[in-house]
């Protein structure tokens, strides 16, 4: 069978593509306008656009086709919805490019109460990525497009919510601090991790791939396990750069306020 590798301008998609960054570059003009890159810098307008890229990549790009088709492409899809896309977009967003939505984002997460709380963020990481890799559940997902909608929503939310404690330049009531933010990322690479370890050595395919012609010269068995092999590599090297990154992150703000203390000890 022929792979397809059409792609498939979701109306809806490229809609809300455009949208959120017409909103953004109106926003982003303005406090650049007014406070320079201390505001609105030229690397988290690049971060917020490749954000939004990447979302075309995931859901227009012929990487949503091929999810259909390949186990491998659908772990890819995933992955950009869960991480890529979600940090980018965090990391394209400063405290004054939120100014207008601060307080109610404050408000929000005070009724929201536990909900709001970074240990529902890794629970629901985790488990969404367990719960859409059930056999039945993930393979409702490539029979029905609305599913299919439902869990792209799910795995976006989810991976937004997590990277938002870790990457949120509002700092709130749920702030992550001293080895919060490690042992938040370590709790969420051993759930995933997991998962992905199991789908590498599982010996029989879950999904229903099987029923559905070989791609690329893969065996159904293959492309399951090459599909966990990269779950799991891309929890490492994405949470071990995420963590690098905090951790220098940490110092130098440790460095900081031991500076300012001193600064105005000797005053």
């Amino acid at each position: 069978m022929t792979t397809n590798y059409s792609w498939t301008f979701e109306p809806i998609v490229l809609i809300g593509i455009a949208v959120a960054l017409g909103i953004y570059l109106r926003r982003w003009q303005r406090v650049h306008a007014e406070y320079g890159a201390r505001g609105a810098s030229v690397w988290r307008l690049l971060a917020f656009i490749g954000g939004l890229l990447v979302v075309v990549v995931a859901l227009v790009s012929p990487v949503d086709i091929l999810g259909e088709q390949l186990a491998v492409m659908h772990m890819v899809q995933h992955i950009l919805l869960l991480d890529i896309v979600p940090i980018l977009l965090i990391l394209g967003l400063t405290k004054i490019l939120l100014r207008p939505t601060t307080r109610r984002l404050t408000r929000l997460e005070r009724a929201a109460g536990w909900f709001a709380h970074p240990a529902f963020a890794v629970i629901a990481y985790v488990s969404l990525m367990w719960l859409w890799h059930i056999p039945a559940l993930y393979d409702a997902a490539l029979r029905t497009p609305a599913i299919h909608v439902l869990e792209h929503t799910c795995l976006l939310f989810a991976g937004s919510l997590y990277w938002w404690y870790l990457l949120s330049p509002i700092r709130s009531r749920s702030q992550l601090t001293g080895m919060g933010p490690v042992l938040y990322m370590i709790s969420t690479k051993l759930g995933v991790g997991l998962l992905g370890i199991l789908l590498a050595f599982l010996p029989t395919v879950l999904y229903l791939y099987s029923e559905e012609p070989e791609h690329w010269g893969l065996t159904h068995t293959t492309d399951q396990q090459l599909s966990g092999v990269l779950m799991a590599t891309e929890q490492s090297i994405v949470m071990g750069i995420a963590l690098a990154v905090i951790l220098i992150r940490m110092l130098i703000e440790d460095e900081k306020k031991t500076q300012r203390e001193e600064l105005y000890g000797s005053q």
